[in-house]
């Protein structure tokens, strides 16, 4: 059948259940791709620059970088380890690009640029094998440890092995899992194997952050170590100095760093968990970065009329959504139609429209509407029909209580929603989910906590009835960490899958999906993924994320980047004109 003639998704439908087969790959079709791509990377200058090494092309590079000074962001949420191989929120990893680094980096156009790595692998330097399945990484003689000790292969090779250790609560093996050997035949030699095909593994390594064998080599429970809260040593371009508990993070400038920079002196994390106080702060001068979450969107208007000698408010896209994230532990979200009628029963344009003024699209999945393998005919899947809801939910067996709450073998259609404390935003979202909701006979109980809190354990280890949450994608449509059912932690994976969602046919598209090399055939393996996403609901998405940053503007070298969590992936080009 093709692309056009395809009926459009209907979410009360039935999902289509056929297995889908998986893909395979020759290592012929992939060495051809990797020689192709290795073409095309050289075109886009993926080579990086080898006179800069480690940094990104900085959009003030015209001007001469001055020394000196420090910034300070704010943060809505405060960051609590500071090693990067353990689990992590979006401000932790901030942290880390600033304190250690991976092989390369990736820039806002998505382009793979060098930073421990001397060059980036290809067929055509050699550092990509014929076969596609071996990989060598030749390292940059000049990186050194925070505490002066030269970073070496064996550091990377510690890196990998160490994520993949069963006794170490690592963030992910994803992607590591895929890696069936790494060893380092020198001090600046890495070589590895893949055990098959797999698509985003350079994706993988721009975030895996290499961190000291000599140190954590000798620890005795790397989980509990003092280095990921007390003493980090990295060999990114700030070092650890301080962690003042509940008020700021401060960095000091790494003098022997071996990229460019870094040009200011210090960058200092202030911890402020109410985001109209942080823009207050921006406004008086107090911070010179609104940091993760951003300006909040009712403040958007007061921040497009401040003078521009003394903010520059920055509006980007994000590979972030916002959805309910829902415990499919809890059989109440296990049967398909709760699910159905709660999106029937979410109306999304006040939520666009008068909460974020029109400048959101609404997601009907994760991937955002800028990637490549987004898959148009999504839009519109989700349509607000609360009769429909009521239909599937009477269908369900629940029926209306005396209080019009629906009750089940004498059990009420109730649950919580948790999100961060302080985030005006999401509150405002609850209130209207909970009213919403209400109407189609479901009571939603809001029940709030810090970040902290709710992204420890309360949320990795499943112990949440719902969650107001935003997740990212990446520079991949890999989703892999979040869908896939080997990587549910409270059953032991190692992953983000806090959902506890399993779903087989989903795997099978995910297993495709990083197999298949080719750009076009992984779109629509993609596009079928989102077809049976928007038909299961994992999530119940809500919008795509844009980025409202203020900076003020003679900070220079800052650079939003979708492709990252954090855009302290350049910290080191940053500097102030004066």
């Amino acid at each position: 059948m093709s692309r056009q003639s395809r009926k459009p998704f209907d979410v009360g439908g039935k999902s289509d259940t056929e297995p889908y087969a998986r893909v395979r790959l020759t290592r012929r079709r992939l060495f051809r791709h990797l020689a192709v791509a290795a073409g095309s990377a050289a075109a886009a200058g993926w080579a990086g620059d080898r006179g800069a090494p480690g940094g990104l092309t900085d959009a003030s590079a015209a001007l001469a970088p001055q020394r000196g000074g420090q910034a300070v962001t704010g943060l809505s949420q405060e960051p609590q380890n500071f090693n990067p191989i353990m689990p992590w929120i979006e401000v932790q990893r901030g942290i880390h690009m600033d304190l250690f680094d991976a092989p390369w980096k990736l820039d806002p156009a998505g382009r793979l640029v060098p930073n421990l790595a001397a060059e980036i692998p290809t067929v055509a330097n050699g550092g990509v094998a014929p076969g596609g399945l071996a990989f060598t990484i030749r390292l940059r003689r000049n990186a050194k440890w925070h505490d002066g000790q030269p970073l070496t292969a064996k550091d990377v090779v510690f890196t990998w092995q160490t994520l993949m250790n069963p006794k170490v609560t690592a963030y992910s093996t994803v992607g590591y899992d895929q890696i069936a050997a790494m060893d380092a035949p020198d001090d600046v030699t890495v070589k590895f194997t893949l055990k098959e095909p797999y698509a985003p593994i350079m994706a993988v390594l721009s975030d895996m952050y290499v961190v000291p064998e000599h140190i954590l080599g000798k620890s005795a429970d790397i989980n509990k170590d003092e280095f990921n809260t007390k003493r980090p040593v990295g060999s990114g371009a700030f070092r650890f100095v301080e962690w003042a508990a509940g008020d700021h993070i401060t960095l000091e400038a790494n003098k022997a760093y071996h990229g460019p920079g870094p040009y200011l002196d210090r960058l200092i994390y202030k911890y402020i968990p109410d985001l109209t106080v942080m823009f207050t702060q921006f406004k008086t001068g107090e911070i010179d970065i609104t940091g993760t979450q951003g300006i909040p969107i009712d403040l958007y208007p007061e921040a497009q009329k401040l003078p521009a000698a003394s903010a520059k408010i920055l509006v980007t896209p994000s590979t972030t959504y916002e959805s309910v994230a829902l415990n499919f532990l809890n059989p109440l979200f296990q049967d398909r139609r709760v699910r159905q009628a709660l999106y029937y029963g979410m109306d999304k344009r006040p939520i666009v429209d008068k909460i974020f003024l029109g400048l959101v699209e609404e997601a009907e999945t994760y991937v955002p509407p800028q990637s490549w393998a987004f898959d148009p005919r999504v839009r519109g899947a989700h349509k607000y029909d609360p009769d429909r809801a009521k239909e599937l939910l009477e269908g369900a067996g629940w029926k209306a209580g005396p209080d019009g709450i629906r009750v089940k073998n004498g059990k009420r259609l109730a649950f919580e929603n948790s999100t961060t404390s302080g985030n005006k935003v999401r509150e405002q979202i609850q209130q209207l989910l909970q009213q919403q909701w209400q109407q189609i006979g479901v009571e939603m109980k809001i029940s709030n906590m810090p970040a902290s809190v709710l992204f420890g354990d309360f949320y990795r280890l499943s112990r949440f009835q719902t969650v107001l949450i935003g997740i990212a994608m990446g520079p991949d449509p890999d989703h892999t960490f979040r869908l896939h059912s080997k990587y549910i932690p409270v059953r032991g994976g190692k992953g983000r899958n806090a959902i506890a969602y399993d779903n087989p046919q989903v795997d099978r598209l995910l297993e495709a999906g990083v197999r298949e090399i080719d750009q076009a055939k992984r779109k629509a393996i993609y596009a079928k993924l989102q077809e049976v996403l928007v038909i299961d609901l994992p999530h119940l998405p809500i919008y795509h994320y844009i980025g409202l940053t203020g900076i003020k503007p003679q900070l220079q070298g800052y650079q939003p980047n979708s492709n990252v969590v954090e855009p302290d992936v350049t910290s080191n080009l940053w500097w102030w004109q004066r």
